[in-house]
């Protein structure tokens, strides 16, 4: 999806509440397997307001499906297990209730949109069933309310003929009807938050849209927040009022939407953002800019910043300690030494935070010529 024709919808952007909707605490979710103790999330803490979009972004592999699954404690287990946080949404803490507690809110309050609708759905029951049975879980109703609730919600999502259609079976439709049944389950009760993995996923671009609108309407008219998750920073463009950047399981940047396409201050969004394809550049016959390198294996992280590997600004300090959220601006907090000598965070609190560790470089600039140099 090109940049070229998204809106900005951060100016519309909810005003956040004393208490957000969801509210994550450091975070951990490890996976114990007989190569080691992978980290997929370490310590990742974000807020989700109400009627907000909070975009979740990141290459394959940097956690961001497992924190949704997290939230919902669906994690397998084993080898998986949350290890520690907080997930606070609506006054408690999700992490501390009962199977029969988080049943009641699975589906109810909180919906997620699974990133490959064809494995998602079951391919022995008609979608009718599928539906109905979210439906019927949470909602005291009959069968025959179910059924016509059912209706209501596949003719919702854009499903033509849905009383026919709603007996078919996941292999009958396409992949972007399948992901609209997807989406009619998720709205099924009118939960307060969804959790939309890649919802557009191997999707051509013009079912892609269609979903991108759909989604943009079931929140508006029924004010349920969003966290949407994608490695498309186009559809992050269009959606979004404030977007984190993952990666390795951590939270390098987070900002607002229009922040971080103008102002991107990690080197890892920066080069996210450089690989956008765009009109311009190709008009131009300029190629586009990858990131060096892979994202490292979970199992042999590099010690200090983990982004030290393919970063091109990295020096002596980033090979040795790993940068905490650093605040160079007001609201957006980035994990980079490169701005060190701005983070705005109490005297006392940095010295603790630093002590014994190694003198930082001058200033950005003199990292960032020596990289141009190597």
């Amino acid at each position: 999806m090109s940049l070229e024709r998204s809106h900005n919808p951060s100016d519309s952007a909810p005003q956040a509440d004393a208490s957000p909707l969801l509210d994550v605490k450091s975070l951990q979710t490890f996976f114990f397997t007989g190569r080691g103790v992978a980290r997929a999330v370490d310590g990742v803490s974000f807020h989700v307001d109400e009627g907000e979009v909070v975009g979740l972004v990141g290459e394959s592999g940097c956690g961001k499906s497992v924190t949704a699954l997290s939230i919902l404690r669906l994690i397998p287990s084993p080898p998986g297990r949350i290890v520690g946080g907080e997930v606070w949404f609506e006054g408690r803490d999700l992490l501390s209730l009962s199977e029969g507690e988080m049943q009641s809110i699975r589906g109810n309050h909180i919906s997620m949109i699974f990133q490959e609708p064809m494995t998602a759905l079951n391919p022995v029951f008609r979608v009718e069933d599928q539906v109905m049975e979210v439906i019927r879980q949470h909602r005291r109703v009959n069968l025959g309310e179910a059924r016509e609730r059912t209706v209501e919600l596949l003719r919702e999502v854009g499903i033509p003929s849905p009383e026919v259609r709603m007996k078919d079976y996941p292999h009958q439709m396409s992949g972007g009807m399948r992901q609209r049944v997807m989406i009619a389950m998720a709205l099924a009760c009118r939960p307060r938050l969804i959790l939309a993995d890649e919802p557009t996923t191997a999707l051509d671009v013009t079912i892609q849209a269609q979903i991108l609108d759909l989604l943009r309407e079931a929140r508006e008219r029924t004010a349920t927040s969003l966290l949407l998750i994608t490695h498309d920073l186009g559809v992050i463009a269009e959606m979004a009022h404030r977007v984190i950047v993952m990666y390795t399981g951590r939270v390098v940047e987070e900002a607002s939407v229009t922040e971080l396409f103008t102002t991107p201050l990690h080197p890892y969004t920066q080069g996210l953002m450089k690989s956008i394809p765009g009109i311009e550049a190709a008009g131009a016959g300029k190629r586009l800019e990858a990131i060096r390198g892979v994202v490292p294996s979970l199992y042999a992280l590099p010690p200090g910043c983990k982004f030290n590997t393919r970063c091109p600004y990295a020096f002596d300090r980033c090979f040795v300690e790993e940068p905490w959220l650093i605040l160079p601006e007001e609201g957006h907090p980035v994990r980079c030494w490169l701005y060190r000598d701005r983070d705005e965070r109490p005297a006392e609190e940095n010295q603790e935070k630093t002590a014994g560790s190694p003198a930082p470089r001058e200033s950005r600039g003199e990292a960032m010529k020596e990289a141009d140099h190597v």
